[in-house]
């Protein structure tokens, strides 16, 4: 199934986390955060400004990223765990 976000939202897809310290501890998967960084999978076509003039998005498929904390709602598709988010959630490209 192909999914198209709209408007300013992207569709993002988690890296996985650290599975030790630094030290060399193996981390519980209860105790593991879930990472505030992605790669894009797909993107909207952009934001309209009120005159109806297209914003075009910062990110692009495949772009790194950084996102808070709490961003984004989390939807399954094709058995794949992704999160969909508005472009303003995302704090930063990853080069």
């Amino acid at each position: 199934m192909a999914f198209k976000p709209l408007h300013d939202r992207v569709l993002v897809k988690r890296v996985q986390g650290e599975e030790k310290t630094k030290g060399g501890l193996i981390i519980p998967d209860s105790a593991k955060e879930k990472p505030a960084e992605g790669e894009i999978v797909a993107v909207g076509e952009g934001a309209r400004k009120d005159s109806g003039e297209l914003i075009a998005p910062s990110v692009k498929a495949g772009d790194r990223v950084l996102f808070g904390k709490w961003s984004g709602t989390e939807v399954t598709l094709n058995g794949e765990e992704l999160l969909i988010m508005k472009e303003s959630d995302i704090m930063g490209i990853i080069e």
